[in-house]
């Protein structure tokens, strides 16, 4: 029952349309009243409403640059629409009769689940609620035996030596499975699993390994690139990357900079030993790191632009989606006091760009995609795209249209990462 109302869709059309309609009925409830008087009232509380709203709106986002990314016309339609209803039900506690002051009473929440139900449709990252309260409603993953293959195997493309067999499945299987934190001790959820149809077979290949990254606040959740892959493998075989959620940022929501700090704990430990073993031992993957990326998405995207300039030896290639320059760099003055004590040479040690100037790259891909109208994540992702070159990854810079910083940009650049990587990973042509 619990799981059943935590899976339940709260983004889907119906979901919007039902609760805006529940919404459009109270309002016109109250603002009904045989009276000329009222109505000026009314429209007039409905219009200070609404002002009190777009300048509220106005501060957060052009002022105080409390998101840090843009919020598009959606989002603002909703978030103002809620203040010009409240406004509304501000006015009906007066001169009224009982009845109505407790439905304009019962309206405030209404209104404001209304708004928030079509931002969170808006931003698309929480699909039910689950996701919105960071509960997991994915069941544990029993995982198959890791294929016994030699190296000599994986000499030939898979997308040339691989037959698919007739009862090969039409989609992947997606689930979780809880990292042991023997060597970090970093307090992480489940980390998603998903496994391809080749995977899922009775004799699969070796397959190549994406660990990814989600954003701050989010959840290690495989529906979006498991959604990709299985479009992509629709089309291929049945042949994707297995992939690996993992959670950098645990239960707290806390952007960890994906670093081993005594603020947040061991989060690169767990990342690169904990995660990497576990990948390791349990899964059937392709052991040369040409077949290994690292992906994120955000907060994820600067974790994972990070760890591959630290870890060539790791990850042949990376795939940074809307991700941050470096960490903390929302608020650097911040970051620098809380994290590193003041030590401006220790954070400038951690940046992407610092790291991979003292390297050279052999052989290593990099993909670095972004919403279109995502100014300051526009910028990061220009610097390090930049960065990465000039070190001698091969770079590809993709800006999603009109994607902000939301699910279009996430999803088209799930769709051009993998686009880039399907030839250099063996899955195509």
């Amino acid at each position: 029952m619990l799981n059943a109302l935590l899976g339940a869709d709260i983004s889907g059309p119906k979901v919007v349309y039902g609760a805006a309609a529940v919404g459009i009925v109270l309002f016109i409830v109250l603002f009904m009243r045989p009276s000329g008087r009222w109505t000026l009232r009314a429209l007039g509380a409905v219009g200070v409403g609404a002002i009190v709203g777009a300048i509220l709106l106005w501060l957060m986002v052009d002022v105080w640059d409390v998101f840090k990314v843009p919020i598009k016309f959606g989002m603002r339609f909703w978030f103002i629409g809620a203040f010009a209803a409240l406004g509304l039900t501000v006015v009906s506690f007066t001169g009224s009769r009982r009845w109505r002051k407790w439905l304009a009473a019962l309206s405030i929440p209404v209104f404001l689940l209304v708004a928030g139900i079509g931002i969170n449709a808006e931003f698309g990252l929480n699909r039910n609620l689950g996701a919105l309260l960071g509960i997991s409603t994915t069941e544990n993953m029993a995982l198959p035996q890791p294929a016994k293959k030699s190296d000599a195997d994986d000499k030939v493309p898979l997308w040339k030596s691989w037959k698919p067999p007739a009862d090969m499945p039409v989609t992947g299987l997606q689930g979780v499975q809880q990292i042991p934190n023997t060597k970090s001790g970093f307090v992480a959820r489940p980390a998603g699993i998903y496994l391809p149809p080749a995977a899922r077979t009775a004799n699969p290949p070796r397959l190549p390994l994406v660990i990814m990254l989600m954003g701050q606040p989010g959840n290690p959740d495989t529906s979006f690139i498991g959604a990709v892959l299985d479009r992509y493998a629709a089309a291929h075989q049945g042949l994707a990357p297995i992939v690996v959620v993992a959670d950098q940022i645990g239960p707290d929501q806390q952007d960890t900079l994906c670093l081993d700090t005594t603020t947040y704990g061991n989060v690169e430990t767990y990342l690169m030993k904990d995660v990497v073993d576990f990948a390791k031992k349990n899964l059937s993957i392709l052991q040369d790191p040409k077949f290994w990326s690292i992906a994120g998405y955000s907060n994820g995207g600067q974790c994972a632009i990070s760890l591959a300039a630290k870890y060539p030896h790791v990850f042949g290639n990376v795939l940074d989606i809307s991700g941050e320059e470096f960490p903390g760099a929302e608020n650097p003055g911040a970051t620098l006091a809380e994290i590193f004590n003041g030590d401006q040479a220790a954070y400038d040690a951690q940046k992407p760009l610092n790291i991979m100037a003292g390297k050279h790259f052999k052989d290593h891909t990099a993909i670095f995609t972004v919403g279109s109208d995502d100014p300051f994540y526009v910028a990061a992702a220009t610097n390090v795209a930049a960065g990465a070159q000039a070190a001698g990854m091969n770079t590809t810079y993709f800006e999603v249209l009109n994607g902000g910083h939301v699910i279009g940009a996430l999803n088209g650049g799930l769709e051009k990462g993998f686009e880039v990587l399907y030839p250099r990973l063996g899955l195509s042509r």
